[in-house]
């Protein structure tokens, strides 16, 4: 881990601000002339998260300057999210549509994101430095840059600056296919960004996607939970032969369990594998940031120098206690979360 999370800087969390428009699926919201709508993207719910649970947060973005983001970055300010380092440029926010209930890997997802002020930005436009300044911890995600070889660029370029300032860097491996579509495979990308990274969160699927790291074939025929597990701490090892900065691969196991969700995880940090317990429900109110829930919980206790199987439990229940909870962001305070451990 560098050195330089030792000093309890800010964290911020880099990607791009997306709006979610939400319909149902009966189509009532055109009768009606109601769409629901909630301020989104992965990186954007991780910062809203840390700063819920009284860690000190910015965010960096990019929106045009009007009166719609005016609002919005009021909204953030309010929840305690430092928006002073987002960057004002361009034309429109980047939208996406998601049926109610529906998964964000689901056909159901429609993305408007082009020429949106992120989409936009190019190497050489930001001055990183300033950005950092006073951070201690970078998270982004593969969602970056999933859009463009551009997008993907100035993603190198802040990692470049954050490692010579020797900040702490995690990734959640967000794999959107339909986000891929500009000539390049992920495993192309992928790599160069990773080899920044202190802390690595995904799943054994996304690792293969992204990384090359092969999941044994017959693996998802068994349904064992031992057999997942094996394989998470296989492609952990894996990660940590390739990439020597990475301290800690984190890996999510969320599948459909009838109408209702089973869910567990695993943490490789110390020469040590990590489990945590095993939650299902039958209600689940929304899907959307369940992952990025988990991210900032790993955040959380990382920062926080808590013990491996700790941190763990507790990125896991924040997960899991969001799937059952509506919009993209979590509502949940750290004491509702240590409650849901509890049980």
């Amino acid at each position: 881990m560098s050195d330089n999370q030792n000093t309890k800087g800010s964290i911020l969390s880099f990607g791009e601000l997306l709006l979610r428009m939400c319909p149902d699926g009966g189509g009532q919201w055109l009768a009606e002339s109601k769409l629901p709508c909630f301020i989104g993207g992965a990186e954007l719910n991780v910062a809203n998260a840390l700063a819920l649970w009284d860690l000190p947060v910015k965010y960096f973005t990019a929106v045009p300057e009007n009166e719609l983001t005016s609002q919005i970055l009021d909204f953030l300010e309010a929840k305690k999210i430092n928006t002073s380092a987002v960057y004002k440029h361009g034309r429109r926010v980047g939208l996406y549509y998601l049926t109610q209930g529906k998964d964000v890997k689901n056909n159901a997802i429609v993305y408007d994101r082009a020429d949106s002020a992120f989409a936009d930005l190019k190497p050489g436009m930001v001055n990183w430095d300033a950005v950092l300044e006073g951070v201690s911890w970078f998270h982004f995600s593969a969602i970056c840059p999933a859009l463009s070889q551009q997008a993907a660029d100035v993603c190198l370029e802040v990692l470049q600056a954050a490692s010579r300032k020797h900040i702490a860097i995690s990734v959640d491996l967000n794999y959107r296919p339909k986000l891929w579509q500009y000539g390049k495979k992920p495993v192309e990308i992928m790599p160069q960004l990773i080899q920044y990274a202190d802390i690595i969160m995904g799943n054994v699927w996304a690792e293969e996607t992204m990384l090359g790291i092969e999941v044994t074939p017959e693996m998802h025929e068994s349904g064992q939970q031992s057999v997942y597990l094996k394989e998470a701490l296989y492609s952990s090892e894996r990660i940590m032969d390739a990439y020597p900065r990475c301290r800690a691969v984190a890996n999510t196991f969320r599948f459909d369990a009838g109408r209702g969700i089973e869910y567990y995880t695993a943490l490789y940090t110390g020469n040590r594998f990590y489990h945590s317990p095993t939650y299902t429900t039958d209600t689940v109110v929304d899907k959307v940031g369940s992952g990025d829930c988990f991210m900032a919980g790993l955040i959380y206790g990382f920062y926080n120098k808590q013990d491996p199987q700790q941190l763990l439990d507790f990125a896991t229940a924040a997960a899991w206690g969001k799937l059952s909870i509506l919009g993209d962001a979590t509502t949940q305070t750290v004491d509702e979360i240590y409650n849901i451990m509890k049980q």
